[in-house]
């Protein structure tokens, strides 16, 4: 689901949560908040953290 798609991608681009969160204009809890499935993001915000992971956002929802 979308909360390991972040979490994978993010790392893959030796991301931390820190700055995953900066780049994307929110708080490093909203992404630990994701990640842990205890958030679930707008579509507004799944958006901005598609876009700084550099992927479509049909790529984050995707089921593996």
């Amino acid at each position: 689901m979308y909360w390991e798609n972040i979490r994978r991608l993010r790392q893959k681009l030796n991301l931390s949560q820190s700055e995953l969160a900066e780049r994307v204009g929110v708080h490093r809890t909203t992404i630990n908040r994701i990640e842990k499935r205890a958030l679930q993001p707008s579509l507004d915000l799944l958006e901005r953290i598609a876009n700084v992971l550099k992927v479509p956002l049909a790529e984050l929802l995707r089921e593996e």
